[in-house]
C-alpha cells in the first residue's frame, strides 16, 4: 500500500505520475456514460445498499452498475472489472456556530444528485457530507476525487458525467412513476388564509360548477374548484386553474388522493406536479388529519376518539397507537408513488415458505449465475427483494438515546428503515402499460402478472408459483336435452361474487341510504356510515350456484338452446387465494366498489365443493361443432363482421369486474372468438406485456393482414403462423380451429382470400400438421403452465380443502384506479400490519373488509 499512500500526501508530482502510470493498463475499460446509458449509482443490483450504507456503493466504470460492499468482489471476480468509483454519504452533526446556532452549511451538497435525504434527521442539526474516489480492484488502491490535475482527461471526464447522470428510472412521460417530483419552491412560505374554512370528509363538489369529481383543494383559500389538464388527464372545467389566474394562490391538493403517506399536490406557478413537505400542516389548516393512526400519541385519550368507520381508519387501525415491529420478516417497503398494490402482494408472497426457499434459499446460487445485467434479470431481483424483506438488515430498531448521543459527536450512522423497489418495479413493469404508469392498479391484476413471470421463469425444479395452481371443472349442461360437458381449466384465484341481497341489516342501508340524500340535498354533513353485513356463507353458496350460459349452442339439439354451468375444484390448492368481487360497473360503465363487510371465518373448509365428474345416469354433449353457415355473400358478410365486430359484453364485463382494462378485455373477447370469459383470460394473460395491451380494439381492414403485435403466445416461433385474431375471426363465422389455420396459410394470411379457399375446401385436410399440433395444444392451454404443459398435464398439489386463513390485503378507496392498499400477515402468533413502511403490531386486524385472502392448507 505504499503506492497509495502517495495519492493522499507527498511530493504532487510524482503523485500525479504514479496516478497517470497505474491507470494506463485499465484505460480501455473506463468509459464516459452516453445517452441512453442506465447509471445504478443510488443502489446495489443485489442488495439495498447504497452510498448512504456503512460500506458505501461501488459504481463500475464500465457496466455503470452499482454493488454494495458485500457483492463488488462477485462483479470483479466474474467481469475481471477492475476500476469503480466508490460514493459514500456522511451525516455530521453541524458545529455550533460562534453565537451559538448551528452553521447552515452544507458540503458537496450536489454530488449525488438522486440520492433522497433521510427524513429522519433534522436539517437543522445535520449536514451532509459527499465523499468519492476511485478503487482500484484487487489491490484496492484508492484514488480521492475531485483530482482533475492529476488523473487523465478522459477519467475525469467519465467520473463528471457518472455522478452528473440522471436516475435510471427517470422518464419522460409525465405520468410515469419513475419521474422525480420536486419540492415546490412555495411549500415553505405558503400562506393560509384564516377564514374558518374546514372541509368534510366527503361529500365534495366545485363550488363554480357542482362537479363532484377531479376536485382540487387550495391549499392557501380552501376553495374547492375542479381541474382541467392536470398531470392525470382527468376531466373538468379548469375552475381551479381560473382561480389561481384570479388570485395567484399557487398550490392545490386533489380530493381523494390523500393518504397517511401523502398526496398528489399541483403547483400553478410551475405548472408541474410537485412534492410538499409542509401538506400534513397545510391540511390540517382546514381540518384535515391525514395523519389519524398518531392521534393518540398526540394526546387524546381513548375516549376523546370518535368511531372508527371510515374504511381507511379501520384497515389501517386509525386511532390505536401500534408498536413498530423490527427484525427478519418485520421490513417495510417505501411507496413509490401509488405502488402500495406491488408492496401489499409481496409482502404477502414472500411471508409463504416455498416462496422463501425459491428465491432467498437459492439466493447464493441465483447471484452467482445472474446475467451481466443482474438488474434486468427476474430471478435475482426476486431473490434481492426477498432477502431485503426477510434478512432483518433493513429493519433494525433505533438505537438507545444515549448511544445517539455518542454516535452523533462523530458521525451519524443512520439506521435503514425499510427498503425502496425502485429497481423491481421497473424490471418487473417494464413494457407494461399499466404497471409502469404512476397510477393505481389492482393488487389482484398485478398478483396474476407476476404468477405469469414466476411461471416463465424457472428458479429450480420446483416452481413457488405451484402452490397456487388449481384445476376448475366446469359442468356445461343443456337445459332442453339435460345432456352434460365437463371441461376443466387452470386457475390460480377462486372469485367470491358479493351475495349484496344477503345482508343481514337491509333496514338500517335503506335507512342510511335516505339520510344520505337527505344531507347532500341540504349540505349537512353526511350520516355515520352503516356498510352492508353480509354473511360469508351467502357468497360460497353464490359461487357454487349455477349460472346462465349466454348464446348456448347445444350440440344435442344442433341449436341454439338454454344452458347453465357450474364450477367446482378438481384439484384444491396448498394455498388458496379467495378474491371477493367488490369491483364491479355502474350503468355508466365507470367502476365502482361494494363497500361491504364479510365475516371472512379463520378456518374454511370447501371440501363439499370438490368435483365429482360425470355422474350415473348423465349423458355427455356430442362432441359436434356448429354447422357452417354459408352465406350468399360471403365477402359482404366478412367486411360486415370487420366494420362491426361482434363482441359478447357479458364476457367482457365478466374480465372487466376482475380488474383488467376495459379496452383490453374487449380485445380478449374478440381475438378469441367470443369462446367465453375464460379463453379470453387466457389470451389476456398471454398478451398483459405487449405495449398496447389496453389500447383500444381496432380491426384489420378487408383482405389486411393484422398486425403481429396481437399474435397469441402459442404462435410465437412458429413459422408461416397466422395470426391469432384473424384465426378468431373465422372462428367467429362458426367455422373449425384447423381449417382456418390452413385457409390462412394457404393463402398467405390474406382474409378474403382466405374466406374464399374455405368455401372450396370445406372438410380440414386430414394430414397432421406437427406445427398445427403444438399450436392447438398451446392456444388450448392456460397461458400461465404454458411450459407445464404436456402428456401429465399441469403440475398441481392436491389435497384436503380445509384451509387457515393467513393474510389479507385489504383496499381503500372507490375504485382499483384510486385508493390505497394494506396487507396484514399472520406471523409468530400475531397478526401484523404492512402499511408500506409502517410495519406494527396489529391490534384490530380488519378481516371482514379485505379484499384478496391468503389461506393455508391444514395438514391432514
Amino acid at each position: 500500500m505504499q503506492r497509495a499512500a502517495l495519492f493522499r500526501g507527498g511530493d504532487a508530482q510524482m503523485a500525479a505520475g504514479d496516478l497517470g502510470e497505474l491507470l494506463v493498463p485499465y484505460m480501455p475499460t473506463i468509459r464516459v456514460p452516453k445517452s441512453g446509458d442506465r447509471v445504478y449509482k443510488t443502489e446495489c443490483a443485489f442488495s439495498y445498499d447504497s452510498p448512504d450504507s456503512e460500506g458505501g456503493l461501488y459504481v463500475c466504470m464500465n457496466t455503470f452498475l452499482g454493488f454494495g460492499r458485500e457483492h463488488i468482489e462477485r462483479h470483479y471476480r466474474k467481469t475481471g472489472q477492475c476500476v469503480y468509483l466508490h460514493l459514500k454519504r456522511h451525516v455530521i452533526e453541524k458545529v455550533p456556530g460562534a453565537s451559538g446556532g448551528a452553521l447552515p452549511k452544507r458540503r458537496n451538497a450536489k454530488l449525488f444528485l438522486d440520492l433522497e435525504i433521510s427524513s429522519d434527521l433534522n436539517s437543522d442539526d445535520f449536514e451532509y457530507e459527499d465523499e468519492a474516489k476511485l478503487i482500484i480492484f484487487p489491490d484496492h488502491y484508492e484514488i480521492s476525487l475531485p483530482n482533475i490535475e492529476e488523473l487523465p482527461a478522459l477519467v475525469t471526464i467519465a467520473c463528471d458525467a457518472l455522478l452528473s447522470a440522471k436516475s435510471p428510472y427517470r422518464k419522460q412521460e409525465p405520468d410515469s412513476w419513475e419521474e422525480e417530483l420536486q419540492a415546490s419552491k412555495h411549500a415553505k412560505t405558503l400562506v393560509q388564509l384564516d377564514n374558518g374554512v374546514r372541509i368534510p370528509p366527503s361529500g365534495w363538489k366545485c363550488s363554480k360548477c357542482d362537479l363532484r369529481e377531479n376536485l382540487w383543494l387550495n391549499l392557501t383559500d380552501g376553495s374547492v374548484l375542479c381541474g382541467k389538464w392536470f398531470f392525470d388527464g382527468s376531466g373538468g372545467n379548469g375552475h381551479a386553474m381560473e382561480h389561481y389566474k384570479e388570485t395567484g394562490y399557487p398550490l392545490a391538493v386533489k380530493l381523494g388522493t390523500i393518504t397517511p403517506d401523502g398526496a398528489d399536490v399541483y403547483s400553478f406557478d410551475e405548472e408541474e406536479p410537485v412534492l410538499d413537505p409542509h401538506i400534513a400542516k397545510h391540511l390540517a389548516h382546514f381540518g384535515i388529519d391525514m395523519l389519524q393512526m398518531q392521534v393518540t400519541e398526540n394526546g387524546l385519550r381513548d375516549n376523546d376518539i370518535k368511531p372508527r368507520v371510515s374504511e381507511w381508519e379501520v384497515i389501517q387501525e386509525a386511532g390505536v397507537k401500534l408498536k413498530p415491529m423490527y427484525g427478519p420478516g418485520y421490513t417495510g417497503m417505501k411507496n413509490l408513488g401509488n405502488s402500495c398494490y406491488l408492496n401489499a402482494v409481496m409482502q404477502a408472497i414472500f411471508s409463504i415458505p416455498e416462496f422463501q426457499r425459491a428465491y432467498v434459499g437459492n439466493l447464493p446460487r441465483i447471484f452467482d449465475y445472474s446475467p451481466l445485467d443482474p438488474t434486468q434479470d427476474f430471478n435475482t431481483q426476486m431473490a434481492k427483494l426477498g432477502h431485503g424483506l426477510l434478512s432483518g438488515q433493513y429493519s433494525k430498531p433505533p438505537m438507545k438515546s444515549e448511544l445517539i448521543e455518542q454516535v452523533m459527536k462523530e458521525e451519524h450512522k443512520p439506521q435503514h428503515n425499510g427498503i425502496s423497489p425502485r429497481m423491481f418495479k421497473a424490471f418487473i413493469s417494464k413494457g407494461h402499460p399499466e404497471f409502469s404508469s404512476n397510477r393505481q392498479q389492482d393488487a389482484q391484476e398485478f398478483f396474476l402478472h407476476l404468477i405469469n413471470l414466476v411461471e416463465r421463469n424457472p428458479v429450480g425444479s420446483e416452481n413457488p408459483s405451484d402452490v397456487f395452481r388449481f384445476l376448475v371443472e366446469e359442468r356445461t349442461q343443456c337445459c332442453q336435452s339435460r345432456k352434460v360437458r365437463y371441461t376443466e381449466r387452470v386457475d390460480y384465484i377462486m372469485q367470491l361474487p358479493v351475495a349484496m341481497e344477503a345482508a343481514t341489516n337491509k333496514d338500517e342501508l335503506i335507512a342510511y341510504e335516505l339520510k344520505r340524500r337527505e344531507a347532500e340535498a341540504a349540505r349537512r354533513p353526511l350520516p355515520e356510515l352503516v356498510r352492508a353485513k353480509i354473511p360469508f356463507r351467502a357468497c360460497l353458496q353464490a359461487f357454487s350456484e349455477p349460472s346462465n350460459v349466454e348464446d348456448f349452442w347445444s350440440s344435442a339439439l344442433q341449436a341454439k338452446s338454454a344452458g347453465v354451468k357450474t364450477s367446482r375444484f378438481a384439484s384444491f390448492p396448498e394455498y388458496l387465494v379467495v378474491q371477493i368481487k367488490k369491483f364491479t360497473f355502474g350503468l355508466d360503465w365507470i367502476p365502482k366498489k361494494l363497500d361491504v363487510s364479510i365475516d371472512m371465518p379463520d378456518f374454511l373448509d370447501i371440501s363439499h365443493l370438490r368435483a365429482r365428474g360425470l355422474q350415473p345416469g348423465e349423458e355427455e354433449l356430442p362432441d359436434i361443432a356448429p354447422p357452417i353457415v354459408i352465406p350468399d355473400d360471403p365477402k359482404a358478410l366478412f367486411s360486415s363482421l370487420l366494420d362491426n365486430p361482434n363482441i359478447d359484453e357479458s364476457s367482457v364485463m365478466q374480465l372487466a369486474e376482475m380488474g383488467f382494462p376495459l379496452e383490453a378485455c374487449r380485445k380478449a373477447v374478440y381475438y378469441t372468438g367470443n369462446l367465453g370469459a375464460e379463453v379470453a383470460f387466457n389470451w389476456i394473460i398471454a398478451h398483459m406485456e405487449e405495449p398496447d395491451f389496453a389500447e383500444p380494439l381496432i380491426t384489420p381492414a378487408f383482405g389486411e393482414v393484422a398486425s403481429s403485435g396481437a399474435v397469441a403466445l402459442g404462435a410465437v416461433g412458429l413459422d408461416n403462423q397466422p395470426p391469432e385474431e384473424m384465426i378468431a375471426i373465422i372462428i367467429s363465422m362458426g367455422f373449425q380451429r384447423i381449417l382456418a389455420i390452413q385457409a390462412l396459410k394457404a393463402t398467405n394470411n390474406n382474409l378474403e382470400r382466405a374466406l374464399e379457399w374455405i368455401f372450396s375446401h370445406p372438410d380440414p385436410e386430414e394430414e397432421s400438421d406437427p406445427a398445427l399440433d403444438t399450436v392447438d395444444m398451446e392456444n388450448n392451454a392456460n397461458a400461465n403452465i404454458l411450459a407445464e404443459t404436456g402428456s401429465e398435464g399441469p403440475r398441481i398439489k392436491d389435497g384436503p380443502g380445509r384451509y387457515e386463513l393467513f393474510g389479507f390485503i385489504s383496499h381503500m378507496g372507490t375504485s382499483t384506479m384510486s385508493g390505497h392498499y394494506v396487507c396484514h400477515l399472520r406471523k409468530e402468533g400475531r397478526w401484523v400490519i404492512y402499511n408500506d413502511l409502517r410495519v406494527c403490531a396489529s391490534e384490530r386486524p380488519p378481516k371482514d373488509l379485505g379484499y384478496i385472502y391468503f389461506y393455508h392448507r391444514i395438514p391432514s
